[in-house]
């Protein structure tokens, strides 16, 4: 009769251990409120059982299509692309022949006031559609590599302004903006690479949920 008894107090210890471990990580996803438990290395059950976030959600799909700011984007970044492309050429052209300063210095100013025109009305959109100006969770990281970019185009007007760097040394310092600028530009259409798939999707999903319910 011991081996059955000892069976028992063992299945009654899993099973009192497994009530407290169970109680133990309801008690951690009440009181972590952190947003990304993944990168945190605080993984519970409860979050490897959710499904990712979509980039829009509904709701937010609608706004994003009906809201002006969507346009203003659309076509302030293409506007943006070609100032940086020119500005890129004058400052090469002039690190290496040594002319075309002032032509150079006066693009970069005109990059980064683009720049800034072009973070204002990001934030206005984003604003507009996920209900807060920066950080929203599906454009996170994006907007963090943002505040890099506009730290070093920042950087090249106190530069310049306040004569802290060579003329040369500016030129650098601009190069070094342009190139966490295309990095950014870089996740941004990947992301709307994949909002496209995303709505791609959502389109081949609609008709094949009308036919399931029409057989139903």
């Amino acid at each position: 009769m011991r081996p059955v008894c000892d069976c028992c107090q063992m299945s009654v210890t899993l099973g009192n251990k497994e009530s407290q471990n169970g109680l133990f990580e309801k008690i951690i996803e009440r009181a972590d409120f952190c947003p990304w438990p993944a990168t945190s290395g605080r993984i519970t059950r409860h979050h490897q059982k959710s499904q990712p976030r979509p980039l829009y959600t509904p709701e937010e799909r609608v706004r994003r299509d009906t809201t002006k700011w969507t346009l203003v984007q659309g076509l302030l970044a293409p506007v943006q692309f070609v100032i940086f492309a020119a500005s890129l050429y004058l400052v090469l052209n002039y690190l290496q022949t040594g002319e075309g300063l002032a032509w150079a210095h006066a693009s970069i100013v005109l990059k980064t006031l683009a720049l800034y025109t072009i973070m204002i009305t990001g934030a206005i959109w984003e604003k507009v559609v996920f209900g807060r100006y920066l950080f929203a969770p599906s454009f996170f990281w994006e907007d963090v590599f943002s505040m890099l970019v506009l730290a070093l185009h920042t950087a090249y007007l106190l530069a310049l302004g306040g004569g802290l760097l060579s003329a040369d040394g500016l030129m650098y310092l601009a190069l070094a903006a342009y190139v966490t600028y295309v990095i950014n530009a870089g996740q941004f259409i990947i992301k709307l690479r994949a909002a496209r798939l995303q709505s791609a999707q959502g389109t081949q999903d609609a008709p094949r949920g009308a036919v399931v319910g029409a057989a139903e």
